[in-house]
């Protein structure tokens, strides 16, 4: 029996949640380590709060894609 391929790197799932995940870390960084600047967002520091938004999502892509995989069929014209 054959072993099934996937799409693996070129699944549009695992693109999305790479992505997500690294304006995520970047964010969450600068809501961390850089100037909150709650007086333009009412108390709340924008940055960290979206940043972990974004990381939960793109942890959430990456673990559908894994979990779920797009099997590429072996013969594309049957």
């Amino acid at each position: 029996m054959a072993e099934k391929k996937t799409a693996g790197a070129f699944d549009v799932r695992s693109i999305i949640g790479m992505l997500l995940s690294a304006y995520g870390v970047i964010l969450t960084l600068m809501g961390l380590l850089g100037d909150a600047e709650t007086d333009k967002t009412g108390g709340i520091n924008a940055n960290l709060w979206a940043g972990l938004a974004l990381l939960v999502v793109g942890v959430g892509f990456l673990a559908w894609a894994r979990i779920k995989p797009i099997v590429v069929p072996d013969d594309p014209e049957g």
